[in-house]
Formats: structure tokens, C-alpha cells, sequence
């Protein structure tokens, strides 16, 4: 569903390519945040010789013990797929 966030200002003009600049700066911090998220996934997935996926689907099966490593992947799991929403809301808005 296409919503709207409204800013009111004197000068439009002046300030769209200001708010267009700072989200793609924003973008770029998202896409760094995720390559560095990445990252530290690819790493729990060769120390525990499973995909990120299995073992999301694992975890919320109860089937993986709880130690402080695997809430560690868990978080960055979580993480993802925070960054990757955001990002996306980024890259669809449109600055009129």
C-alpha cells in the first residue's frame, strides 16, 4: 500500500533534492550495514556447517540448543532482516 509523509516547507524546491541526498546516503550506510551483516553470517554458517535459512528454521522449531553463540547468530538473523526492510523502503521512495 502506497503511503505519503508530508513536509511543509517555503522552498520545495530547495529542499527535494536535500531529503533525495540524505536518503541515498542513508541507502549506502543501509547497503554497507548489510554486506557487514552479511558477512558475519557466512561466518556462523561455516562454523556451524548450515545455511542461514536451515538454521532460522531450526531455531524457531526449537531444535537448536540456546547458547550464547547461536543468540548471537540468531540476532544477526534478525538484524537482516531489519536492514533489508529498510533498505527496500529506502530504494521504493520516491521524493516528489
Amino acid at each position: 500500500m502506497l503511503q505519503e509523509i508530508v513536509i511543509r516547507t517555503e522552498n520545495a524546491d530547495a529542499l527535494k533534492p536535500l531529503v533525495r541526498a540524505a536518503m541515498d546516503r542513508e541507502a549506502k550506510l543501509l547497503e554497507h550495514s548489510v554486506e557487514r551483516t552479511r558477512a558475519a553470517l557466512e561466518a556462523f554458517e561455516k562454523r556451524y556447517n548450515m545455511t542461514t535459512e536451515e538454521f532460522e528454521r531450526k531455531f524457531k522449531a526449537r531444535e537448536i540448543e540456546e547458547t550464547l553463540d547461536i543468540l548471537d547468530w540468531w540476532m544477526e538473523v534478525e538484524a537482516m532482516h531489519h536492514l533489508e526492510n529498510q533498505l527496500q523502503s529506502m530504494r521504493e521512495a520516491q521524493v516528489e
